[in-house]
């Protein structure tokens, strides 16, 4: 009896074991590479298409490049961990964004070219084989929401906007007091606070959701534009799994910028609010030392450090101190309109990228405290600081 009961048990044994081992040999291993597959309908031949990374906060080359036939083409390659990528198309720039992965992944759409400025279009775009490029449009499903949300406060505001725009441009101060004080001006502006206020909550409970992966800094890098000193604990709550993939590096850089102190300003030219180029060394001829600020309007601490620029501006412009404040907003209404409620009694200029890419600007507010000799002897001086070191460079 015990002799059946143990070939009974083999027998049960043998053929776990071959179960086991077929499911082994049956379960696919990960992919080592990627395969990205695109069928653009209307897409001409001969079209160029390049691979760019997307989410670095920086200008990248394309690290490939192919050309289209009958509306295909393909990219192969390896990848460490999932990356954003801009299929980009033509000489002027349609993009499809994909977040490729290890796997086989097909692009599919239908392009469009303008006839105006020979800009390829796309609708109806699909992207298919990537389950982080899924996750991704899932967890940001959000946006569209606050889309809605924008141009339903904006909705009916048009005509306020225009007016209070036509008197900052005529430099009519009273016009622009009447217009801020009324009803119709200040629920614009509590609309406008709530609607900010939902965009930074959305943007932090998402980035804290998956701070334990690649996903944390990664959402940090295409939920802001810039990073200001506000976000570096952000970067802290990161595991150290999170803070060493591609793109927690990245993100350390920005809010961990090199310092500049000791090097020298180059001379550059930017524009003014009335549209007129200022050369930087025409604004620091004759002063002992300049402050380069660089900010935006969009920039709550920013914001709240304008009042000591003025305090420190009203102490020692007299003395050969002087400001220039750089703004690297996209929206140039945004910045105008800033400028008109900040009031600030110095030069004022927007960046072309180029500036604040020099200085390797990564957090806002940014400052360099420039000698007469063009020499950067200090940054990030705000409030208190900034008075000391000027009382202290100064002494009268």
């Amino acid at each position: 009896m015990n002799t059946i009961k143990y070939k009974i048990f083999g027998l049960c044994l043998g053929l776990s074991m071959i179960s086991y081992s077929n499911q082994a040999q049956t379960k696919k291993a990960a992919p080592q590479s990627y395969i990205l597959e695109g069928s653009i309908k209307g897409l001409s031949d001969g079209t160029t298409i390049e691979l760019i990374p997307g989410a670095t906060h920086s200008s990248e080359n394309a690290v490939a490049e192919t050309t289209s036939k009958d509306g295909k083409f393909s990219f192969t390659g390896k990848l460490k961990e999932p990356r954003l990528f801009y299929l980009s198309f033509g000489k002027n720039k349609g993009y499809i964004p994909v977040l490729i992965e290890n796997s086989k992944i097909k692009v599919t759409a239908e392009a469009e070219t303008s006839k105006e400025n020979e800009r390829i279009n796309f609708k109806n775009e699909v992207v298919t084989g990537s389950k982080s490029n899924d996750y991704f449009k899932k967890e940001t499903a959000f946006r569209e929401d606050l889309n809605n949300d924008y141009a339903a406060y904006h909705k009916g505001t048009e005509a306020i906007s225009n007016l209070y725009g036509k008197a900052r441009t005529a430099g009519n101060k009273k016009l622009m007091d009447s217009i801020g004080n009324s009803p119709e001006w200040k629920k614009f502006e509590a609309d406008e606070k709530a609607f900010f206020a939902k965009v930074q909550s959305s943007s932090e409970n998402l980035i804290a959701k998956h701070k334990a992966t690649w996903w944390g800094p990664f959402f940090m890098l295409t939920q802001y534009s810039y990073f200001t000193p506000d976000q570096k604990p952000v970067f802290e709550q990161f595991s150290e799994t999170a803070k060493k993939s591609y793109y927690g590096q990245l993100v350390e850089k920005e809010v961990n910028p090199k310092s500049l102190v000791g090097t020298n300003l180059s001379n550059f030219a930017l524009n003014d609010k009335d549209g007129k180029a200022l050369n930087v060394k025409d604004i620091t001829a004759g002063k002992k030392y300049i402050l380069i600020d660089f900010w935006a309007s969009w920039c709550g601490p920013c914001r709240k450090e304008i009042p000591n620029l003025k305090t420190a501006y009203a102490a020692y412009s007299d003395k050969g101190f002087e400001i220039l404040s750089i703004s690297i907003d996209k929206d140039q209404k945004a910045w105008l309109k800033a400028l008109g409620q900040e009031n600030m009694q110095w030069h004022n200029l927007l960046d072309d990228n180029k500036v604040s890419n020099a200085f390797n600007v990564k957090t806002i507010p940014a400052t360099y405290l420039v000698d007469s000799k063009g020499i950067i002897i200090s940054d990030n001086l705000r409030g208190a600081a900034l008075e000391e070191k000027l009382k202290e460079l100064l002494k009268s």
